[in-house]
């Protein structure tokens, strides 16, 4: 019984042991995939959507490190105001303790509220946009939400695809006239691997007729692709890119309305620190497509770990793209 215990414990910590060292070699690479060098988005102001926690709070620190003019469109104004301090203080000791204090020079935080679950919102907010912005050089389409029990938005959209796509491509479209003024400009979409699990149904997009919160949000984030690839095709000639991205395995909030039992947490807790990304190493090719120079000129592309990727065929579906397109015009009100 004593050599079977101490077997098992031995095993306990080799697989600990492993679990750590995986995580550190991990981070390592993806880390030096990361940065570039301060000024090189200097001059230029970017749009990040839900950019006060997770995937989008990393995008945004980093982009300012290299010197952008970073707005951050987030729903709840009291926590991004408090997430821009955050940053702000951050900014400001990593400058301090820099081998050259004070060179370069950081970018800007601006905080604007964007409610993607309200048609209102977004209009008010791309209103706001137009009249003190004179140009947008990136605009970063991060916010989302994930697997959430069935509940709709302000318009009476599912919430997922509602958020996700529609509140999406109703900020984009209105944009698009301050972006093309603005070329050389980009866009950049954060879709997800799960994609591959959703489909369109034309017959049932509010998921009225059946709701499964998995397919729901696989299928908003294969709306993301298509978006991108029809709009890529509609911007040809205009100098304006758009590319889409999967961030991995992510340690976010996003997951906020998933059920984890209480026993098994520890060890969820303990797989998703070694296996999962953190925020900063998600942000990588979201970062990647807004300032490497590498992806000028680039567009209707999928990545993932700062490199192009292979798209299932349901999502080159060229016919599918436009037909979702048409419908979404209708359904965010910009055709009637």
């Amino acid at each position: 019984m004593a050599v079977a215990t101490a077997a098992a414990v031995l095993a306990a910590l080799g697989g600990a042991l492993w679990l750590v060292a995986r995580r550190f070699a991990g981070s390592g690479v993806q880390r030096q995939r990361g940065g570039g060098d301060p000024g090189l988005m200097h001059g230029k102001t970017v749009l990040i959507t839900g950019a006060n926690s997770g995937l989008g709070r990393a995008t945004a620190a980093e982009l300012v490190r290299l010197g952008a003019r970073v707005i951050m469109g987030c729903r709840d104004r009291a926590r991004a105001e408090e997430a821009a301090g955050q940053l702000r203080r951050e900014l400001r000791q990593a400058a301090e303790c820099g081998p050259e204090p004070g060179v370069g020079g950081a970018g800007e935080l601006i905080v604007r509220e964007l409610d993607l679950a309200s048609l209102r919102s977004v209009r008010a907010f791309c209103q706001e946009m137009l009249q003190e912005e004179p140009k947008l050089d990136v605009l970063i389409n991060n916010a989302g939400i994930f697997q959430c029990p069935y509940m709709k938005t302000e318009d009476g959209f599912e919430m997922q695809f509602g958020v996700n796509h529609l509140g999406h491509f109703l900020l984009t479209n209105l944009l698009l006239g301050l972006l093309k003024s603005s070329a050389p400009s980009r866009i950049v979409v954060v879709s997800s691997k799960l994609y591959k699990y959703g489909d369109i149904n034309f017959d049932d997009l509010n998921s009225e007729q059946s709701y499964n919160k998995s397919f729901c949000y696989s299928r908003s984030k294969l709306a993301n692709i298509l978006f991108t690839r029809e709009l890529a095709r509609r911007l040809e000639g205009t100098n304006v890119t758009v590319n889409v991205l999967h961030p991995g395995i992510v340690r976010t909030n996003l997951g906020r309305h998933i059920h984890i039992p209480l026993l098994v947490r520890p060890l969820f807790n303990l797989v998703s620190w070694a296996f999962f990304k953190t925020p900063v190493e998600g942000a990588q090719t979201s970062i990647y497509l807004a300032s490497s120079p590498e992806v000028e000129g680039v567009s209707g592309r999928y990545f993932g770990d700062c490199k192009e990727e292979e798209l299932l065929p349901k999502a080159l579906d060229e016919s599918v793209a436009r037909k979702l397109w048409d419908i979404s015009e209708v359904m965010v009100g910009l055709l009637k």
